[in-house]
């Protein structure tokens, strides 16, 4: 259907949200953003941006901007967390030299994101907070926490893991804890640290961290099988103490990444099922989810972003080449759900493989040395169905 003029709500200014606003303000739409906080503000640490995700802020048009904020990634190092050694490198930038992988602060994604939204024609709305979905008339009806109603045409939920818009479509569904925790926090960055991604594995934990905003901030992402319950959630502090003895065991690079901590947020994570329903065609309009809201996934595969970025391209391609706003959707999440459902599921693996113990950690260590010296590409074709994917292809 031509999207000129139809008018869109999207509830979330985050990365899907505002991926999602310019997507379709470029092919037309009347697009506007409901943000619940009263200002866009520098939020979250660290992310990394894969090809896939890359291909779509290229299709956006937001290229140069992806490059002026963030690092290209030469290497992923996969170390021994006790010691420090090197278990194998995946050379990304050589084998790979095509693709770029991207290292970036979430503040500076969402930066250019709202400036490329805005650009487009977006309008973003703050202090506006959705208690209630209503999917039961003719068009959505979204009640506000200030008693307002507004009733959109086209509505889509891009506002995170405990969507409003989600629950409408499906209903509440209780995630359960992994029994892992997860710290993020930033450092200074040595001088002349090269663009590499480390994962340092230990017996039921590990960390990972990358140098942010040209080698002056190091990101650090450390998690903890644990049996003690975590709020889920970006705003619980935790003492840095807390995290030095987690990994009091580790190297001493590790160590002495945990010895500058200051700040530090805690946050559980727990395992969402990917949402039965994405959407719904209703006889004034309809209503769809992205992003979190319809896979919230494990961090275990460096995914968050680069999936909402496929959706918010996705969704607004089968909107304007199908014919109507029912067809469209349904295309949407016939092609993406079981890609979501995939990349899911591989990054629940992951969790298992960073933090085995005994021999089989031993063997399995020994393994990705030996293909990392007699096969170093095996390791990156396992995963070319993720990072080769590029939905802007058509």
């Amino acid at each position: 259907m031509s999207l000129t003029g139809q008018s869109v709500t999207i509830v979330g200014a985050g990365v899907a949200g505002l991926a999602a606003a310019r997507a379709l303000a470029l092919r037309g739409a009347e697009v506007t953003v409901l943000e619940q906080a009263d200002a866009i503000r520098e939020v979250g640490a660290g992310l990394q941006i894969s090809p896939n995700g890359a291909a779509v802020l290229k299709a956006l048009g937001l290229a140069a901007a992806l490059e002026a904020a963030s690092m290209r990634a030469q290497a992923v190092e996969l170390r021994d967390g006790m010691d420090g050694s090197l278990v194998t490198r995946l050379e990304v930038a050589r084998l790979r030299p095509g693709q770029g992988y991207h290292f970036l602060h979430r503040a500076d994604l969402i930066e250019f994101l709202l400036d490329g939204a805005r650009d487009a024609g977006v309008e973003l709305r703050l202090l506006q907070k959705v208690e209630r979905v209503d999917l039961s008339g003719d068009r959505p009806r979204l009640v506000m926490s200030t008693g307002a109603v507004v009733e959109p045409g086209l509505l889509i939920g891009a506002d995170g893991l405990h969507s409003p818009v989600r629950i409408a479509l499906n209903g509440k569904v209780a995630p359960f804890f992994t029994h892992q925790v997860a710290w993020r926090t930033l450092v200074p960055c040595e001088p002349g640290a090269a663009p590499v991604a480390e994962v340092h594995m230990g017996p039921g934990r590990h960390l990972v961290s990358y140098p942010l905003r040209g080698g002056t901030l190091r990101n650090i992402v450390a998690v903890e099988e644990r049996r003690r319950w975590a709020e889920e959630g970006w705003s619980l502090r935790d003492d840095p103490l807390e995290l030095r003895v987690a990994f009091e065991r580790f190297g001493p690079k590790a160590r002495g990444w945990l010895e500058q901590v200051e700040d530090v947020w805690l946050w559980g994570l727990f395992r969402h099922p990917v949402a039965k329903s994405w959407y719904r065609a209703l006889p004034g309009g309809g209503v769809a989810v992205l992003g979190d809201a319809a896979h919230p996934t494990l961090p275990f595969l460096a995914q968050g972003a680069s999936m909402g970025l496929e959706d918010a391209w996705v969704l607004a391609a089968c909107l304007a080449g199908q014919d109507g706003a029912g067809a469209g959707l349904a295309a949407y999440q016939a092609a993406r759900a079981p890609r979501a459902a995939r990349i899911v599921e591989a990054a629940n693996r992951n969790a298992k493989a960073y933090h085995l113990s005994g021999p089989v950690r031993s063997i399995a260590h020994f393994g990705l040395r030996l293909g990392g010296r007699f096969a170093p590409e095996t390791a990156l074709k396992r995963f070319d169905w993720l990072y080769g994917h590029d939905v802007t292809a058509g």
